[in-house]
């Protein structure tokens, strides 16, 4: 198999995770208007599920024990390099993990979302921003602290469903491929969603609450439906993270990186357009992987550590796009029920029977 170079696998690797993330923010968001500072809750949720489930179904298959006497997560590293080998010589065996443990993240996310709406129902505006935050940051404290979950403050090395392929760039390689066209099919789904009924009924409620629910919408349920998609897709993301990198530790899942970098790659593309969306987590992709090699050069340069170059530049950015250009380098156009070419013809049907 091809290795691509580092420099454009890391830029595939983070665009793809950070367009999973961000365009189901947008979903929430840009849609909706839903005030979702709680992104990380989701994520983490994921990451917890592919660090914590499979591995521990694969150990007791094996007849590994991993009760009280020789816990999972104390003996984690020892389990998942016997669990790699098994999975190394055994591609269906692989995939079977992967596809299961997917699947199963989504649910939890959807889970996740379902639990938020009961929030998102009676809290408005900040305070459903501020309690949606609180609930994730909670659950990083909880899997910090609670040893059995996924090691603690140590961490747990989680199984690598990619092994199959052989290590070293070959593996990351196919790692970062898959999780590019993960990324690409739920972009897709997005654009799909936003041209669909629900979505156009979604942006209704987002800009005319009240009218929509005196024509009958249902708003309890359609807010519920959008935190359980868009939880259920940042889940999916969470749990690729994990796989890709190997190994899962709690307190590397910040809010920086899962809830407000996606905030700014949404404000930069422009809020509910996808297309907008993709563009944000593009550029921030390819300018940070910038810094990130040439640092030693901006070094020399610039009067600051380039370390703190990255976030100079966002923010500064951000400040621009919010007072220069509000709705974002893209801004969201209306989504039509019909293609252009179809309206355009029945106009000019209608026009000449008026005639």
């Amino acid at each position: 198999m091809i290795e691509l170079p580092p420099t454009i696998l890391q830029i595939i690797l983070n665009f793809s995770i950070g367009l999973i993330v961000t365009v189901s923010l947008n979903i929430e968001v840009g849609f909706l208007n839903l005030p979702q500072f709680g992104r990380l809750l989701a994520v983490l949720s994921g990451a917890i599920v592919a660090a914590a489930v499979p591995g521990r179904i694969l150990a007791a298959s094996m007849g590994l024990p991993w009760d009280a006497n020789y816990a999972y997560h104390l003996y984690n590293f020892g389990i998942v390099a016997k669990i790699n080998n098994m999975l190394s010589e055994n591609p269906g065996l692989s995939i079977g993990i992967l596809v299961f443990t997917l699947v199963i993240v989504a649910l939890i996310g959807g889970l996740i979302g379902y639990l938020s709406a009961y929030p998102a129902l009676r809290l408005k505006e900040a305070y459903l921003g501020i309690t949606l935050l609180a609930f994730g940051e909670l659950l990083m404290n909880v899997a910090w602290n609670y040893d059995p979950l996924v090691g603690g403050t140590m961490g747990v090395w989680v199984v690598d469903p990619f092994r199959f392929v052989g290590a070293g760039g070959a593996r990351f390689t196919f790692a970062a491929l898959f999780i590019f066209f993960i990324a690409i099919a739920i972009y897709i789904y997005a654009e799909l969603l936003a041209r669909s009924p629900f979505g156009r009924t979604l942006k209704a409620v987002r800009d005319a609450e009240v009218a929509a629910s005196v024509y009958g919408k249902d708003i309890v349920k359609i807010r519920t439906q959008t935190l359980i998609v868009g939880g259920s897709i940042a889940a999916i993301a969470g749990a690729l993270w994990a796989f890709f990198t190997g190994s899962m530790k709690a307190a590397t899942y910040t809010r920086l990186t899962w809830t407000f970098w996606p905030w700014a790659f949404m404000m930069l593309g422009g809020i509910g357009n996808n297309l907008g969306v993709l563009f944000g987590v593009f550029l921030y992709t390819v300018s940070r992987t910038a810094i990130i090699l040439y640092k030693g050069t901006l070094s020399a340069v610039i009067p600051i550590d380039p370390e703190w170059l990255e976030y100079i530049m966002i923010g500064l950015v951000l400040v621009a796009v919010v007072l220069f250009r509000p709705q974002g380098i893209i801004p969201e156009r209306p989504t039509l029920t019909l293609p252009e070419h179809k309206i355009e013809m029945i106009s000019k049907k209608f026009n000449r029977e008026e005639k």
